[in-house]
């Protein structure tokens, strides 16, 4: 990952439909606090402040967030200081949600060219 201090540029992932599943995703927590904390942790993402976060390959990251059950928010650096948001999920489909990750993240590639 890049110098976690340097300002980001965040943008969220939108399928060929223009949905994007993360929004989808959060807006479909059904706990207001919930919500907004992982919101203010994406919000904290655009300073260069990833907090707890690692690998999971090709590309993509993995922001771990621990409230509850725990969360995670899929994201790759398409650009020098651009995140492209992929995906969220719960830590109980962690792994189902990395393989959407992967699949959001080669979508968006090719239609970057």
């Amino acid at each position: 990952m890049a110098s976690a201090s340097k300002k980001r540029r965040l943008l969220i992932y939108q399928d060929i439909q223009g949905k994007e599943p993360l929004t989808d995703w959060l807006t479909s927590l059904k706990d207001k606090t919930t919500r907004q904390r992982i919101y203010k942790r994406i919000d904290r993402m655009e300073n260069g402040n990833f907090g707890d976060h690692k690998s999971v390959g090709e590309g993509i990251w993995e922001l771990r967030i621990f409230i509850g059950g725990g969360y995670r928010i899929y994201f790759a650096e398409s650009k020098e200081n651009v995140v492209l948001l992929l995906c969220g999920g719960e830590k109980n489909r962690q792994q189902k949600d990395i393989i959407t990750a992967r699949e959001y993240w080669m979508d968006y590639q090719r239609r970057a060219k």
